[in-house]
């Protein structure tokens, strides 16, 4: 591969951990990313503390670094915690955006549109990733846009899955998240922070319910009459 700057190295590294391309939990090793990206341990050690300060990878004296997690408290906190910060931020955002950064809103929900109407899965969480980001920064509050910042790249790992329908139903779910943006844009540009909040949770609804049961599939089914047969047989 080319040599990268250590931008093009962080901007790559965020993008492979947000698409589950390098997985939660995942080793990091440090000479094949040099390799990777040629880079010198270095600068590379420099772009790993930088995304272990952002929440993307933990680094450990003596183990070297892994992508950051998803254990069960981290999924039991983030289940907590996100409604609480979007709706928050939403209201911020309603108060607080200019013409400016709702026009980057529009240009980003044209490429969330044609990303998860065009089955793009990869693609569309990150869009999604962008969509929200950017409603952070009409915030103007830096607390909660560190706490947004952080639970979004969870919150993008476990979205995979919203964006790969296994049904017709599943496909509406994802034309609904399309027209859930477009009705906060609507909600932003009139100030209206009610709206902006209701329909905020309701988008995250939405994909709560398709995240939770990436966590918690159904059981594989047991055919149990069988099974108490073949334990009791001599």
């Amino acid at each position: 591969m080319p040599r990268s700057t250590k931008d093009e190295c962080l901007d790559d590294l965020r993008r492979r951990i947000l698409s589950t391309d390098l997985p939660p939990g995942a080793d990091l090793d440090e000479a094949d990313l040099s390799d990777h990206y040629g880079m010198s341990r270095t600068p590379l050690r420099e772009v790993l503390q930088r995304l272990q300060g952002e929440g993307y990878v933990q680094l450990a004296q003596h183990r070297g670094a892994k992508v950051a997690s998803m254990d069960i408290d981290v999924l039991r906190t983030f289940f907590q915690t996100a409604p609480m910060v979007y709706a928050n931020v939403a209201r911020l955002a309603c108060e607080n955006a200019t013409s400016a950064q709702l026009g980057k809103l529009k240009d980003a929900q044209q490429g969330f549109r044609r990303a998860a109407q065009g089955g793009h899965p990869d693609d569309a969480a990150l869009a999604n990733h962008r969509f929200h980001a950017l409603i952070g920064d009409m915030a103007q509050n830096p607390y909660l846009v560190a706490s947004l910042s952080r639970l979004q790249i969870d919150h993008t790992r476990l979205s995979q899955t919203f964006y790969r329908p296994a049904a017709p139903s599943e496909a509406l779910l994802v034309q609904k998240a399309i027209e859930q943006h477009d009705a906060m844009i609507s909600a932003l540009e009139v100030r209206d922070a009610s709206m902006v909040i209701d329909v905020t949770l309701q988008h995250w609804d939405l994909s709560r319910d398709r995240m939770e049961r990436y966590v918690r599939p159904d059981p594989l089914p047991v055919d149990i009459i069988p099974f108490k047969d073949s334990r009791n047989a001599v």
